[in-house]
């Protein structure tokens, strides 16, 4: 029997985020520029953003003709230094994670007004754009130049293995963070199941980042803490180990031994939504899992709203 869906919805809250298209050689040297790249970005609770592939991208599809892909970096838009967070973020991992990476190269995906367009052309008044390639360029020590590469207009960077090709500007948007689906398991292993299945499917969507390794969040949490240091804090009521202890007052259903939960970030809320019903989908027949649930703070962390039964999403 499929497990059964909750009537709820998971609370996504308001990012800004760039999107960077990295080149290599091979696959081989692309996947380990993305892994170095969306190290250490599963949460902005303790990381610096949160990181992602997004996709892959055909290496007929990309400036230099070479397999790539495109890779998404978001900071939540409620603080004050959003921008500047942001920038600082992109610039770190493109400079230590990518030119460091053997046969890389990196361009821009995001234009000023948020739709997709050909980034050789002068930004549009009040652009939303860092100069990531100057900033990154700066390591060529005075021997870096500007030159147009592959129709765009590009920072060259001298290195030991030849040249780091970037594009001058990094546009950002605004995107969304945190939408999100918690698998009850029976077991442990039809959790996690549920869970991988889930986060599989919803990362071929294109437009969205799971940002936890492997997709999934074993620990979740919730936010605040009885430190005053910390900000975010493990769902004392979803434990099942703290099932029964005193002064816990747990919501798990009956039967549940495991939970686990996936995290979904993307562009906009429809394709959030598309993610969702599509890991739902995925999940939903392993056998021993018994709901599929989500999470959300009755409004107070974001206004954007991922209903888990897709009727009730508005239009």
């Amino acid at each position: 029997m499929p497990a059964t869906v909750d009537d709820t919805y998971a609370e996504a809250f308001r990012s800004i985020y760039a999107s960077v298209l990295v080149t290599a050689r091979d696959r081989y040297w692309l996947d380990h520029a993305v892994s170095a790249a969306t190290g250490n970005a599963s949460s902005t609770i303790l990381c610096d953003c949160e990181a992602g592939l997004d996709r892959y991208v055909e290496a007929s599809e990309t400036p230099d003709q070479r397999p790539g892909a495109i890779v998404q970096f978001h900071v939540p838009r409620f603080h004050k230094d959003r921008e500047a967070r942001l920038e600082r973020s992109v610039l770190v991992r493109v400079a230590q994670n990518v030119m460091t990476c053997p046969t890389t190269a990196a361009f821009n995906v995001l234009p000023a007004d948020g739709s997709w367009y050909a980034s050789q052309q002068p930004p549009k008044p009040g652009a939303k754009w860092f100069p990531l390639g100057r900033k990154v360029a700066y390591f060529g020590d005075g021997h870096q130049f500007t030159a147009e590469r592959y129709g765009r207009r590009c920072w060259v960077v001298p290195i030991l293995s030849g040249e780091f090709v970037i594009e001058r500007r990094c546009g950002f948007a605004d995107g969304l963070m945190g939408g999100n689906l918690w698998f009850f398991g029976a077991t442990a292993d039809a959790a996690l199941a549920a869970a991988t299945k889930a986060a599989a499917a919803a990362s071929e969507v294109p437009g969205v980042i799971l940002p936890f390794p492997g997709g999934v969040a074993s620990s979740g949490s919730k936010a605040g803490s009885k430190y005053k240091f910390s900000i975010a804090s493990t769902y004392a009521e979803y434990c099942p180990t703290l099932r029964g202890k005193e002064g816990v007052a747990s919501r798990l259903p009956e039967g549940v031994a495991s939970v686990q939960e996936i995290i979904i970030n993307g562009a906009d809320l429809p394709t959030i939504v598309k993610a969702t019903q599509t890991a739902i989908a995925a999940a939903k027949g392993v056998p021993d899992l018994l709901t599929i649930s989500a999470g959300n703070y009755g409004g107070r962390l974001g206004k954007s709203f991922i209903y888990l039964h897709p009727e009730k999403q508005p239009a």
